[in-house]
């Protein structure tokens, strides 16, 4: 497949894009600074502003799917609107491209922990992952608008961290997958192996779903 990425730079879009090239598909990876990404066989860079839509229709043209792992990171002094900004005009470029399929890798914390609460409205939710947090959850809920992309979004366990690919995980869907009394982990090697195995066989079109180990 061809496959636009968005975020090919971040924790999750470089595994993402070292799994994608790993598979043998074609990667055309969207950057502010493509000068930070290594050229290597079957990638091409684009420069591009994720956050203006036409910038991304272009970048993307003639692509099969996009992969978006945007986010404008954890410490920037606008995150929360910034984040949403992107998002919009990523689902934007996407529809204006003519390009179907759009895998959105979201937050942990939409994740409802009970009926009716999710993860970030909880009192003990980390408060320097709380903005990014909401933008991701309004994202999630602006993409379950659309009615006519195949998107899929997918949620992250609670705890995503480096480590090993093992190619193994387990699904789940709007809850956080546990282990026992103790939160759901993954590496971010296969949380990528899971983005991966939903674009080449969809199982959640419209739909939110989750991994862990």
């Amino acid at each position: 497949m061809h496959i636009a990425l968005i975020g090919p730079t971040g924790f999750v879009g470089t595994a993402l894009l070292n799994e994608l090239l790993q598979r043998g598909h074609r990667v055309t990876a969207l950057a502010r600074t493509p000068d930070k990404i290594t050229p290597r066989d079957g990638l091409t860079v684009v420069q591009a502003d994720v956050t203006d839509a036409a910038q991304v229709a272009q970048a993307i043209q003639g692509t099969d799917a996009v992969a978006s792992a945007h986010n404008p990171g954890w410490t920037h002094a606008d995150l929360h609107d910034e984040f949403l900004r992107g998002s919009r005009a990523i689902t934007q470029g996407v529809k204006a491209a003519g390009v179907q399929r759009l895998l959105v890798v979201g937050g942990a914390g939409s994740l409802y922990v009970a009926e009716g609460v999710q993860l970030v409205d909880t009192p003990q939710f980390p408060a320097e992952w709380k903005a990014g947090a909401l933008a991701a959850r309004e994202a999630l809920n602006l993409l379950r608008q659309e009615s006519t992309l195949q998107w899929t979004f997918l949620s992250p366990p609670i705890l995503l961290e480096p480590g090993e690919r093992t190619g193994q995980y387990r699904l789940g869907t709007e809850y956080p997958l546990m282990n026992g009394d103790q939160p759901g982990q993954i590496s971010v090697a296969d949380l990528a192996v899971a983005v991966v195995d939903e674009l080449e066989n969809p199982r959640h079109l419209q739909q939110r779903f989750t991994v862990a180990h």
